[in-house]
């Protein structure tokens, strides 16, 4: 068991996955709490909490499922507080974000979640997976524009040495990559310091504005742009966990961290496609040790809270963006073949991956929705057509 918990494939998985996550929007996070005019000891018990809540419910998840759940904060989420949030005091925030993962908590005892996944083509929800993935990919060559020596030696190692040691090719490719930014001095290390992150309690406040602007708004946005993405990049590698399970315990760990800084805990898509490639493990049944992984690094980043968030900013963002994209092409292929299995399909197959790769927003709802929505319109409206004139 402990020789396959601790390969390297899944270890670095684990540690790309978690990098690729904070990478790209723990900034966003910080915008958040500095909204609400939250202090530095408040910002780090939201960093601690939502580290540790991450970690408990991605270690504790994949080894009882034995499938690669990786659970995630919500970036969109996140995104939409750094406007809601302005006029609200840190106590309505964290009132808020009670009262959105109480209702995630709902979600998932009811069953709702489990009830439109068996309705949901699944050509429909691997074309949405592969538009959300579609940025990543194309994020490898357009960081080529700034950094091209640092993105063609990485390119380089990823198809040059994959043939040869597949299960080491993500680690082998991150480390040439650091190695690169090393010698191109592209590595801000220089400002980061070791801070322990301390939860710190904060009361919350109800009021119908933090109720209806920002909790309201903050659960639909969770459920429908990290959600269901997240359990369509289950499906689409194979695994089917009970649904409600998951979201119900996403959401009790936000209702148990909402108090510290906890906003919204959710499945993760993007970076829980990292832990679910062959890149991970060739055989699917051992990759939940990579979520397990990147379950372990989530502690390490909660307890040490801001310094592991300077680390990651040390990196480059063409190095994080390329190392991202390396690692879901395999992903994004496989979500395009399932997509387009069905040949009656490809128009609405079409249409959903461009609608959610547009990353169009309306009503503050992201684009993965309303491909979504659109996709499962159209397929129920062929079939209704099909039906009437047969």
């Amino acid at each position: 068991m402990w020789r396959e918990a601790l390969g390297l494939s899944k270890i670095s998985a684990g540690f790309i996955a978690v990098l690729v996550g904070y990478s790209s929007s723990a900034v966003i996070i910080l915008q958040a709490a500095d909204a609400v005019g939250a202090t530095s000891a408040q910002m780090s018990s939201w960093l601690w909490a939502l580290g540790v809540g991450m970690g408990l419910t991605s270690i504790g998840l994949s080894l009882y499922y034995k499938n690669p759940v990786l659970t995630a904060w919500s970036t969109p989420g996140a995104a939409l507080m750094v406007t809601s949030l302005t006029g609200l005091s840190i106590h309505e925030a964290v009132g808020a974000f009670l009262i959105s993962s109480l209702l995630i908590t709902l979600c998932g005892l009811a069953g709702w979640m489990d009830k439109l996944i068996r309705i949901m083509p699944q050509s429909v929800a691997s074309a949405m997976l592969a538009g959300i993935l579609l940025q990543f990919g194309l994020g490898l060559f357009q960081a080529m524009q700034t950094q091209l020596s640092l993105i063609l030696l990485m390119l380089l190692v990823f198809i040059v040495l994959k043939p040869w040691a597949p299960r080491y090719i993500m680690l082998l490719t991150l480390v040439a990559g650091i190695g690169m930014s090393y010698q191109l001095d592209l590595l801000k290390l220089d400002k980061l310091e070791l801070q322990f992150a301390a939860p710190v309690w904060i009361a919350p406040a109800f009021s119908i504005a933090n109720v209806v602007g920002v909790a309201l708004p903050l659960f639909v946005v969770t459920m429908a742009s990290q959600n269901m993405p997240g359990v369509a990049a289950l499906h689409g590698h194979g695994y089917r966990p009970p649904i409600s399970p998951l979201i119900t315990v996403t959401g009790l760990m936000g209702v148990l961290f909402a108090p510290f800084g906890g906003f919204a805990f959710n499945l993760s898509a993007i970076t829980a496609a990292i832990c679910m490639g062959k890149e991970a493990d060739p055989n699917p049944a051992s990759r939940y040790w990579a979520a397990v992984w990147g379950g372990v690094f989530y502690l390490i980043t909660g307890l040490l809270g801001a310094t592991v968030v300077g680390l990651f900013a040390a990196f480059p963002k063409e190095l994080v963006l390329a190392i991202a994209g390396l690692a879901l092409l395999g992903t994004i292929g496989n979500s395009l073949t399932a997509a387009l299995a069905d040949n009656d399909e490809h128009e609405v197959v079409v249409i959903t991956f461009l609608v959610t790769a547009s990353g169009v927003s309306v009503l503050g709802i992201g684009s993965a929705f309303w491909g979504l929505l659109l996709g499962f319109l159209m397929h129920y409206w062929h079939k209704h057509r099909a039906l009437t004139t047969t």
